[in-house]
């Protein structure tokens, strides 16, 4: 038995280690484009639909003095691009676990387990090469905003901020879903389990007022994680100072969920399969 065998961290690089299965997700976003625009055209299409199906009664109600029609729509945009710029997000983390999924019942991840592999690397790769495919899919959503029409006014300080936070989001949110794919019993579950964090940014403020909302909903989306993450991301875009409060809650929430997901996949990585 080597002693790679005995000792599987045993010559073990973390840094190379992190940076070799880090091109290997980049690379395995190459050679399944299917799975990769996935995190790009569900947005730009839920875009288009609020915006040009919705957009022109809707954005009447949420900002004050627009009137119905093209008005409301252009008044739209400006507020619902925030939360589409998450679903991009999500949308990026959700791939994740379908990938840890195939990792972990093909028993790729249990022939790592047994090489000088850092274990960081093995779970860390994939969730820096998904906040790299999570910033390139926000700014191609946004890019179709602008196009749309869309004037965000943020300053470079306003922008260095917002993909401080994008990234933030996307690496907490993908360490649950590597957690979510792990403990998924097959890889088609994988790819169900995380559509649950889909359903957050439309109860929250991304879509609509949390006032014009029933008081049960209301309390939901008023104490769930997206509502100061939109919030702050909202008038970052508008080139506002953020609330101080909800930016301290939004990041406080991002650090919760990345330190949960992340002990999590960590157990169920070193959780030998049956």
């Amino acid at each position: 038995m080597t002693t790679a065998t005995l000792h599987p961290t045993a010559g073990a690089r973390p840094l190379a280690d992190l940076l070799t299965m880090l091109r290997r997700n980049l690379l395995r976003a190459v050679r399944y484009p299917a799975l990769t625009s996935f995190t790009v055209v569900i947005p730009v299409l839920l875009l288009l639909l609020f915006v040009f199906v919705f957009g022109g009664a809707i954005g009447a109600g949420v900002t004050p003095g627009a009137a119905p029609g093209a008005e409301g729509r252009a008044a739209y945009l400006d507020y619902i691009t925030p939360a589409i710029l998450l679903f991009a997000v999500v949308g990026a983390a959700q791939s994740v676990a379908i990938t840890a999924a195939m990792d972990a019942h093909s028993g790729i991840m249990a022939r790592f387990r047994t090489m000088a592999i850092s274990p960081g690397s093995v779970l860390g790769g994939p969730v820096l090469g998904t906040v790299v495919q999570g910033l390139v899919a926000v700014a191609v959503v946004l890019t179709v905003a602008v196009a749309l029409g869309f004037r965000p006014g943020a300053g470079v300080p306003g922008w260095l901020a917002l993909v401080g936070l994008v990234a933030l989001v996307t690496f907490a949110t993908t360490w649950l879903c590597v957690a979510m794919g792990l403990a998924a019993p097959s890889v088609e579950t994988a790819s169900n389990t995380p559509m649950l964090l889909t359903a957050l940014p439309f109860l929250s403020s991304g879509l609509v007022p949390v006032a014009t909302m029933p008081a049960p909903v209301r309390a939901f989306a008023e104490h769930q994680p997206f509502t100061p993450v939109v919030e702050t991301t909202r008038a970052l875009l508008a080139g506002t100072t953020p609330d101080g409060a909800t930016a301290l809650l939004a990041v406080g929430w991002c650090v919760a969920v990345a330190a949960v997901g992340y002990a999590w996949s960590r157990t169920l990585y070193r959780r030998e399969r049956r």
